[in-house]
């Protein structure tokens, strides 16, 4: 059986308000699509600003996308 192997992250930081005024904690979810990529970013703006995104080593051409720019790659179909 062939898997689709992950091509995209999502990384992104979530403010836990119990945990005091500088703790966060970084996750990252990998994706198979872009497009899938980009919706699952669109949701995360919604609760926070520090998203980034890009493709996974070694698939190429290699893409990183920062927090300053992925309002404009996520709004992108």
């Amino acid at each position: 059986m062939k898997t689709d192997k992950a091509i995209w992250y999502v990384s992104f930081a979530m403010r836990n308000p119990d945990a005091g005024h500088h703790r966060f904690a970084r996750q990252t979810r990998t994706f198979t699509t872009e497009q899938d990529a980009k919706a699952f970013a669109r949701t995360l703006l919604v609760q926070t600003q520090d998203v980034s995104a890009g493709t996974i080593n070694p698939h190429i051409p290699r893409r990183v996308i920062a927090p300053a720019a992925i309002t404009a790659w996520a709004g992108d179909s």
